[in-house]
């Protein structure tokens, strides 16, 4: 019988070895620094003012709305929200207030809200073309995707509703005749909470410091309900030669693969061509204050119609606070995006509260009156909130710090080790 001899397994060379290991590593040790955004030296985006301020009644106002998309059902939840905005702010701003529903409103709803927004508010059918499936679209599997999404548990993504919500303001809410007029828009959502003074007008600092975009929480998006939209996205940067700014770069998890395997990952959710992926971190849209010049651009207007092709609003959930998100970090210099840290708002589960300005209340101002305020804390930038400073939100850390603080070019060597 022939015995099979079995020879060692021929050994790489080290010298072969340790310079292709060196090679990846270095490789990867620059493209992560490609994608580093170090914190600034200083504050860049602090707020507009860290005190009450006495509310000046007599000064211009901005070309701004607020907006409400509100069902009928909704009436005591969009009475709460209207309470509060006018107690905290718009008592002494009087801006108008437009609702907007799918349907047509019923008589006790704009008695109700009409009576609590001072008379300020008007009250607007959403076209019946605009809050439906585009003409293109195979509605029968667009519904059926729909379905599939609520039975896996996705949230709000077994609705048809929610996918015409995030649709419209994604793009078609900017293209309203109703609001046509108005350059600025505040974001408002039934059962929200204010729970600060607002004690100047944010449109008109947002004009004056050349903002663009304003919000107040930022969190990680359910992964799973828009699995292709960032490299969607990232193909429409790609294709318009559209450059990296910071904010791009702060959404981006560089991707640890060396090259040419790194490539290999792009077929995974959420990543770009290259395999690096999205961080899944965006800004809450159910808060915004923003330019609708922005949103009304045609490089705006023409990204949102090549997404609206790619049908990913109905047969995944691409949600708006998404879409604005990136495309914001796509196109605005990052300067131009404010947080209102010194806003208290709660809407669901998620809120901000600000910590009370040490002697910046005010107590002797009757235009705030004497309603009782929590305690005053160092390194507090709020006006009279009545919520608790000590927590002052409930998504701390990396997502809301990434997105806030990318605004610096300094990138020095060796600082993504720190």
């Amino acid at each position: 019988m022939l015995r099979r001899v079995l020879r060692p397994a021929r050994r790489v060379p080290l010298w072969l070895v340790l310079p292709v290991g060196l090679a990846f590593f270095f490789e990867v040790c620059i493209h992560m620094y490609q994608y580093h955004v170090p914190k600034p030296d200083r504050e860049l985006d602090a707020p507009f003012f860290t005190t009450c301020q006495e509310p000046d009644t007599t000064a211009p106002r901005e070309n701004a709305v607020l907006v409400m998309l509100a069902r009928n059902s909704e009436l005591v939840a969009a009475n709460k929200t209207i309470t509060s905005i006018d107690h905290a702010f718009n008592r002494w701003f009087n801006y108008p207030i437009v609702f907007m529903n799918d349907e047509p409103w019923s008589q006790k709803f704009i008695d109700v809200l009409n009576k609590t927004s001072r008379g300020l508010a008007t009250f607007e059918v959403i076209p019946q073309k605009t809050w439906t499936f585009p003409e293109w679209m195979n509605e029968g599997a667009a519904k059926q995707a729909i379905k599939e999404q609520g039975e896996q548990g996705l949230p709000h993504a077994g609705s048809e509703g929610y996918h015409h919500m995030c649709r419209y303001y994604s793009g078609k809410f900017y293209q309203m005749d109703f609001l046509k007029k108005y350059k600025w828009y505040w974001r408002l959502e039934p059962d929200v909470d204010f729970t600060c003074s607002i004690t100047y007008d944010p449109f008109v600092q947002m004009a004056k410091n050349d903002k663009v975009y304003g919000f107040t929480i930022a969190l990680w998006e359910v992964g799973k309900t828009c699995p292709s939209l960032f490299r969607e996205m990232a193909d429409w940067k790609e294709m318009h030669g559209i450059p990296t700014n910071n904010l791009w770069r702060a959404m981006v998890q560089a991707s640890w693969m060396p090259f040419p395997f790194r490539r290999f990952l792009n077929f995974l959710a959420h990543r770009d061509r290259s395999g690096d992926p999205w961080s899944l971190c965006h800004y809450w849209s159910n808060f915004e204050i923003a330019d609708m010049d922005f949103f009304r651009s045609p490089a705006y207007q023409d990204f949102f119609e090549y997404l609206d092709k790619k049908g990913g609003f109905y047969f995944e959930r691409w949600g708006d606070a998404a879409v604005h998100s990136l495309a914001v970090a796509m196109y605005v210099d990052p300067r131009q995006v404010h947080h209102f840290e010194d806003f208290g708002y709660r809407h669901d589960k998620l809120y901000q509260c600000p910590a009370n300005a040490p002697g910046g209340q005010l107590p002797g101002s009757l235009a705030l009156g004497n309603e009782p305020w929590s305690p005053e804390m160092d390194g507090g930038v709020g006006c009279r909130c009545t919520c608790d400073g000590r927590t002052r939100r409930n998504f701390e850390g990396y997502c809301l710090n990434k997105v806030k603080q990318p605004n610096t070019r300094s990138r020095p060597w060796l600082t993504w080790f720190l």
